[in-house]
């Protein structure tokens, strides 16, 4: 239930109601997590009142409809605390798309194989080349840039794969898709790559 930790984590700053927390959640995780569905939140907020882990009170507002905030609970706290503190273990084994496509391409034959890792490298070029420019606008926000720099070492571990997967898979196909790995990096990607 990684999303609803988050949403107490959140709620540590104090009551708060949907959008609030919605924007919060964008600013501070939205970079690299993505957006975070309005309903989807809601439907998280009422798994947590269910759980006792939050409660939901109305707040009357003059001009508008009545204001529904959203407040940790001791118990919520606890289960936060439980939560942030153990060690994350990864479940179902790693799954990744990318190994299904190798899979794929290669028994397509060398010329499959070779136009993968081709486009494949490229497009994690040019994520890091976006990365590499989404970290530079986001010094200032320390737990924003963590994340950031999360993404570029990911990003730069499979880029590393894909470039190990030309040489390891070479006898299944001859070709040149490990000499356009590299051949293309930006300026920007190059410096992240080291």
């Amino acid at each position: 239930m990684p999303l609803h930790h988050a949403v107490l984590a959140l709620l540590t700053e104090g009551p708060s109601h949907g959008y609030e927390l919605k924007g919060r959640f964008e600013e501070t995780i939205g970079p690299q997590w993505g957006g975070l569905n309005i309903g989807h939140l809601y439907q998280i907020l009422d798994r947590l009142v269910r759980d006792s882990f939050v409660t939901r009170s109305q707040v009357a507002q003059s001009d508008r409809p009545d204001k529904t905030l959203y407040s940790l609970t001791a118990s919520g706290q606890d289960e936060l605390q439980e939560w942030a503190t153990s060690a994350w273990v990864r479940t179902g084994g790693f799954r990744d798309e990318l190994f299904l496509k190798l899979v794929g391409a290669s028994s397509l034959g060398p010329d499959a194989l070779d136009a993968f890792i081709a486009a494949q490298s490229r497009s994690y070029l040019a994520e890091l080349a976006g990365l590499t420019r989404l970290r530079r606008s986001h010094t200032g926000a320390p737990l924003v840039a963590l994340l950031i720099d999360a993404a570029i070492a990911h990003t730069k571990a499979d880029l590393q794969l894909v470039e190990g997967a030309a040489e390891r898979l070479a006898p299944l196909g001859e070709g040149s898709a490990r000499a356009a790995t590299r051949a293309d990096v930006p300026d920007q990607a190059a410096e992240q790559l080291g």
